[in-house]
């Protein structure tokens, strides 16, 4: 009798073992194509970022004892397009010495990148905003040029990445029956080789992984927009602001963003902007200043910003000088020095100081996540996105390469066990189901696929053939 037992169990646990694996394959064949794209996309944004810059600001000059006054540079800068209509909207300060400053000019509804010498005050480039090699990746990256529709196709892929994780641990755990064996397993040769690889890369970039998930989910339009986001905004009354404000109160994301781009750190985008024209505020620029590019710019260097950092100009009889600084947009490498400075753009007086402590603890998460998600802490995140890109490209291909060579010759998908022999197993499906509805997107895919499952391929043979 015992033995019966324990081989009831051991068939009862290969079974459940058989459920998960198909639960996993089919997880990985709609998200694997995406990961291998993100990740692509990915290692050509930093490959950009750290060659031309996402603004182009990595063009060298030659640096000169003395730097011309920031008004001259604004002027080159608004010249250099050849309009009367043309006007200066932001300064990004040059990286280094050697580097171009940056100014945005807005020309009607069209936005462009002038690099401009600091040294002479020539413009050096006209690029139009956003739409060099580095936002082209940034794009394909974010939706795959689709839209709302691709947004939720990239979302969707993130979500059910979380699902094959979970399955993918249960799974290796179950084939290597201990820590050391799934990190290090012995590599044997043909079939067993491609899983053994498959596993250990999986086991070591699940973390991170999912870590890059979330920070990337949190962009996104349902799990970020819609579920996070709106109860991770940065406290609005702390500056005299109502914390729920309406819909039509102009926020840091819609002022300071520029369409897809991203530039204001996550927490602040649904956060509304203080307005100039008040008697609110603390002493800022001195009140015998005139409010300047140059004492703007000197301002912020004397309250403590170094290197890159951008000054955005007043926009209308409300709009406040703002002054920023963060690694989310390339400005340093270090999050903890994330900084928002508003200014009265008549009283010079400082309206709101926000900076990486003032976040709360998901702000802060995703203020470290998104800078270790894009490579902005210094050389060595480059050299680890590098190779867990590279990492996340392997496990993708090892597994479509263990699929096809376990599929039958001249069969479809052939997923793993038909499903009509396999248990349903509360121990796994519940939290899949939690992570499922914990991310909308993932469910919605789901009950697609199962509603096509049920009502079109079940009742067609060859397609039943070639799903199962």
């Amino acid at each position: 009798m015992a033995h019966q037992s324990t081989n009831h169990a051991q068939r009862s646990a290969n079974r459940r073992y058989l459920a998960v694996w198909r639960w996993h394959f089919y997880a990985g064949l709609f998200s694997a194509p995406f990961l291998i794209l993100l990740a692509a996309t990915g290692l050509a944004m930093i490959l950009f970022a750290n060659t031309i810059g996402r603004d182009n600001e990595r063009t060298h000059v030659t640096p000169q004892a003395v730097v011309q006054p920031l008004s001259l540079q604004a002027e080159a800068a608004r010249s250099a397009l050849k309009s009367d209509t043309a006007s200066v909207a932001q300064y990004i300060a040059p990286r280094s010495e050697d580097m171009v400053a940056v100014f945005r000019v807005n020309n009607g509804d069209k936005a462009f990148m002038v690099s401009v010498d600091p040294y002479t005050a020539q413009a050096v480039a006209v690029n139009p905003r956003n739409q060099n090699a580095y936002h082209l990746m940034d794009d394909i990256h974010g939706d795959m040029l689709l839209g709302t529709f691709g947004d939720f196709l990239i979302e969707a892929a993130a979500s059910l990445t979380i699902l094959l994780m979970v399955s993918g641990i249960y799974l290796w755990w179950r084939k290597s029956g201990s820590l050391k064996k799934m990190l290090l397993p012995e590599i044997g040769s043909g079939r067993n080789a491609w899983r053994s690889l498959h596993g250990a890369i999986g086991g070591w970039i699940s973390l991170i992984l999912l870590l890059f998930c979330l920070s990337g989910l949190a962009w996104a339009g349902i799990w970020g927009g819609k579920a996070v986001q709106a109860w991770s905004q940065f406290p609005a009354g702390k500056w005299g602001i109502a914390p729920n404000p309406e819909s039509d109160v102009v926020t840091h994301g819609r002022l300071l963003n520029d369409g897809k781009t991203k530039e204001v750190p996550w927490v602040l985008e649904l956060t509304p902007m203080p307005q100039s024209g008040s008697t609110l505020g603390e002493n800022g620029v001195a009140a015998d200043q005139p409010l300047t590019l140059e004492t703007l710019d000197r301002y912020a260097r004397e309250i403590g910003f170094k290197g890159r950092y951008q000054l955005n100009l007043p926009k209308g009889e409300t709009g406040v000088w703002t002054l920023t600084q963060d690694s989310m947009s390339y400005d340093a490498n270090s999050p903890f020095i994330d900084r928002t400075v508003h200014i009265d753009q008549y009283s010079g007086k400082v309206l709101a100081d926000i900076r990486y402590d003032d976040y709360n603890w998901f702000g802060k998460f995703m203020a470290v996540s998104i800078a270790l998600h894009m490579g902005t802490l210094g050389w060595w995140s480059i050299a680890f996105n590098v190779v867990f890109c590279l990492s996340v490209i392997a496990a993708c291909i090892s597994g479509l390469v263990m699929w096809w060579k376990r599929r039958p010759q001249g069969a479809g998908l052939a997923a793993p066990a038909d499903k009509n022999d396999l248990p349903f197993w509360w121990g796994m499906a519940l939290p899949l189901l939690v992570l499922a509805v914990a991310f909308p997107a993932a469910i919605m895919v789901i009950l697609f696929f199962w509603l096509l499952d049920t009502l079109i391929v079940a009742r067609i043979p060859a397609l039943q053939k070639w799903f199962h």
